[in-house]
Order: structure tokens, then sequence, then C-alpha cells
């Protein structure tokens, strides 16, 4: 198991994509410190993971990742749980305005993103790269996204956020890459799930299309013609929280059926 006794956060735990990284990181070996806002579909995210393996350890910890006070809590608890944060998934996020032109985003919608998106992410590398540093030892993924590599009309606060990430990404990695701390992003193109549905729902709507259209089109931009799955990014972000990527610091690795190509 290439994560063996490795302790985990994972941020946005609870569905989607982040509920699949979890799944793959235990897989691999990792006790899991899994948080999530909401703390229902948290607890049945720890129920799930314990069924597969009683040799692994979950703790789950009800989280805002804008909120200072709880991310330090986050991070306090787990590291009185397990001892040490060897992993730190950031993988919460939101979706923000579908469709809609700059200036028509209000500006309290345009801070939710940017608060969610990257504060959030920020405050969550700060919690734990201290416990890293002192370790001598760390692994950061922040789940960017391929609408932080090119323009994305419509969607200006979405892809501000993901360009955002990736240059805390690089930044982070620059300051604490001689402590043996790497910081890496995984950048997912279209991800099959409730989100994406929401996404091509709302573009049907305003463009009059069906969804099927919309469906289509994405799929048509793509160089492998599918969607990409929750376990795809999951294996990505595994081989960045191993030490297989022992050499691979401040990068994206683009995980989109070549939607960017």
């Amino acid at each position: 198991m290439r994560l063996r006794d490795r302790v985990a956060i994972v941020t946005g735990a609870a569905k989607g994509m982040g509920g699949a990284i979890c799944a793959a990181l235990a897989q691999e070996g990792a006790h899991i410190a899994a948080a999530a806002r909401e703390p229902g579909p948290l607890a049945s995210l720890v129920g799930r993971l314990e069924c597969m393996d009683a040799g692994r350890r979950y703790l789950a910890v009800p989280t805002d990742v804008t909120v200072e006070d709880q991310v330090a809590a986050l991070a306090q608890r787990t590291l009185d749980e397990f001892g040490r944060i060897d992993i730190l998934v950031n993988a919460a996020g939101v979706i923000g305005p579908i469709e809609t032109p700059l200036h028509k985003i209000a500006p309290d919608e345009w801070d939710r993103v940017l608060g969610v998106n990257l504060r959030g992410v920020f405050l969550c590398c700060r919690a734990v790269v201290p416990t890293m540093i002192e370790q001598r030892y760390g692994k950061i993924v922040n789940i960017a996204g391929t609408s932080g590599l090119r323009g994305y009309r419509y969607r200006a606060a979405y892809s501000a956020s993901k360009w955002a990430v990736r240059g805390l990404t690089r930044t982070l990695a620059l300051e604490v890459g001689r402590y043996n701390v790497n910081v890496n992003a995984v950048c997912p193109g279209v991800v099959t799930g409730d989100r994406m549905s929401t996404i091509i729902a709302e573009k049907a709507r305003v463009r009059g299309w069906t969804e099927q259209e919309v469906f289509d089109e994405y799929v048509h931009e793509m160089a492998l013609g599918r969607f990409t799955e929750g376990a795809d990014v999951a294996h990505a972000v595994v081989f960045l929280a191993s030490d297989e990527s022992r050499q691979i610091t401040g990068h994206d690795l683009i995980v989109d059926g070549g939607w960017d190509v």
C-alpha cells in the first residue's frame, strides 16, 4: 500500500469527488480526517469507509473552510486523534454563477465563490503547514480545474478562483520545498455528478437547448470523448500524495480526457 498509516485531511469530503478521494486514499492505507459543512452526509461517508476495511481509522469533522477557527479546529482534532498530518487534499468548492456575464454577477456571489474556492484553500494550507514543516514531510494537493487553465466564458468567478488556486499552489511549493513538503494541483475537467448535472441543466435553460445538446457539446470538445469520473481524479490525488511523486512539486496534473488539448 502506497500510503500505509499516512494521515490525510480531505475537505469537501462528503460528496462527489471528495468521497471518491477519501475512498482511494483509504484503499492505499491512509487514515482519513474527513471534513465538510454538512454533518449528515459526512457521517454517511465515514460509515461507508468503515465498511471497507477495519484497519483504517476515520474522523468526521464538520467544517466550514471559510471560517478560520473551524479550520484550525480541524487541524488540531486531526493531530489529537492521529498525532500527525501527512496529506492535505483541498477538495471543497462551489460552482458559483452559471452562464452569467461578469457584469451580471452579484458582488456577494463573487465573494462567496472566492471565499470557498480560494480562502478555504489558503486557510487549510495555513493550518497544516507548520506541522508538515516540523515533520519535514508533507503532501498538499489542491483541486484546481481546467477552467483555471483557460478562459471560461460566463463563469468568471469560478475561473478566477481556480486560476488563483494554481498560483497559490506554485508559490507555496517554493516556500515549503526545503522542508520536504510537496504542493501540487489536480485540474479535473468535466466530472460526472450532481454539480455537472446542475451546470448542464442551467446552460440548457439559458440557451434554450436540450440538456443532451449541452452534454454532447462537452463530449465533442474532449479528445477521449468521455466525461471524467470522480475515481479518475482520485487516482491522480493518490499519486501526488504518495512517494512516487517525491520529485514533483508546484505543478498541475490535468485530468480532463483531453478537454484542454
